[in-house]
């Protein structure tokens, strides 16, 4: 049991890296859409092993664009790693449109928060557009997918939990 779902963090990870090549221009470089199987992986995997497709994901995302913004991108990832997992658990808990409602409000406005204060009021500014609009894109794109995955969880995966 352990074996698969280290396989499937692994593939959700690596679809990660692949949703990170799908760029969305922005006035801070390129927001991707690195975020959206860590989303649908919730209905695969436990939140811990969600949270970590994500970290890797974001990761992996980053070095491809160069590490815009250096050791920062250590933050994010963590931040990713810890919004994937409650997203997870809300997802487990049935509470749909709650997550993605701490989705959105997570990942768009309070991740971008301590860059504030890091970085710039300007940079956090400008972020949080861009920031926000390519959360919203990862959210309708993983709320699109996941309910057509929902019979595959409930039939052919078996529990992993």
């Amino acid at each position: 049991m352990q074996l698969k779902r280290l396989t499937l963090t692994a593939f959700f990870a690596a679809l990660c890296v692949i949703g990170g090549l799908i760029k969305i221009p922005s006035g801070i470089g390129s927001l991707a859409l690195d975020t959206v199987p860590a989303l649908i992986s919730a209905a695969f995997l436990p939140p811990v092993f969600s949270g970590i497709a994500a970290m890797l994901g974001h990761t992996a995302s980053a070095m491809y664009a160069g590490f815009p913004l250096g050791p920062f991108h250590v933050i994010i990832a963590l931040e990713m790693f810890v919004i994937l997992i409650i997203f997870a658990r809300l997802h487990k808990a049935g509470r749909n449109v709650t997550k993605w409602i701490f989705f959105v409000v997570a990942n768009g406005l309070i991740a971008p928060l301590p860059f504030y204060f890091l970085i710039s009021p300007a940079f956090f500014l400008g972020a949080v557009p861009f920031l926000w609009l390519a959360t919203i894109v990862n959210a309708v794109v993983a709320a699109v997918v996941l309910p057509s995955f929902q019979h595959v969880v409930d039939g052919r995966m078996g529990v992993l939990r």
